[in-house]
């Protein structure tokens, strides 16, 4: 059983560990797998996780056993959108997925910032298991970003969102 708790900076390398094995498992078949390590090296750097565990206006979860991360999420208030969190990422282990951790994860960051109205993400378009989990979870497609600005993955993503409960 896994339970969801706000990440500590000991949870960092096994949080680490997972993204780095679910955007594997996600990504090298279509990005190739020294593309995905390059992105993982530069998005899951120890300095990169912990710069998101100390931010102020967002939320970093695990889903902890006892004895290992099954899965985590991390939002942020936006910086550009009013009354917008970004939801940046929710990953679950690969062997792990179907099994409800990536929906109690996404519950609970659902309801860690009140002064949202919405819910935004951007998700790889051909990443149809992830689009179907945020279809189902009452996303809706509002836009596409084709990330090609400098600094940018130059990775297109579909931008989905959501209307926050209350709002």
């Amino acid at each position: 059983m896994y339970f969801v708790r706000t990440a500590g900076e000991r949870d960092l390398e096994k949080v680490r560990a997972l993204l780095v094995e679910s955007f594997h498992a996600t990504y090298d078949s279509l990005h190739g797998r020294a593309r995905v390590e390059e992105l993982t090296a530069q998005l899951f750097s120890p300095e990169a996780l912990k710069t998101r565990l100390v931010r102020k206006d967002a939320e970093f979860l695990v889903a902890d056993d006892g004895r290992k991360i099954g899965g985590m999420g991390y939002a942020a208030m936006s910086q550009e959108l009013t009354k917008t969190v970004m939801l940046h990422l929710l990953y679950v282990a690969p062997a792990l997925q179907r099994q409800g951790i990536g929906r109690d994860l996404f519950a609970e960051l659902e309801t860690c910032f009140p002064d949202a109205e919405i819910m935004r993400l951007e998700v790889e378009p051909q990443n149809a298991a992830a689009i179907a989990f945020y279809q189902a979870h009452g996303f809706a497609e509002v836009g596409r970003n084709e990330n090609s600005a400098p600094g940018q993955s130059g990775i297109p993503a579909v931008i989905l969102e959501k209307t926050l409960e209350g709002h």
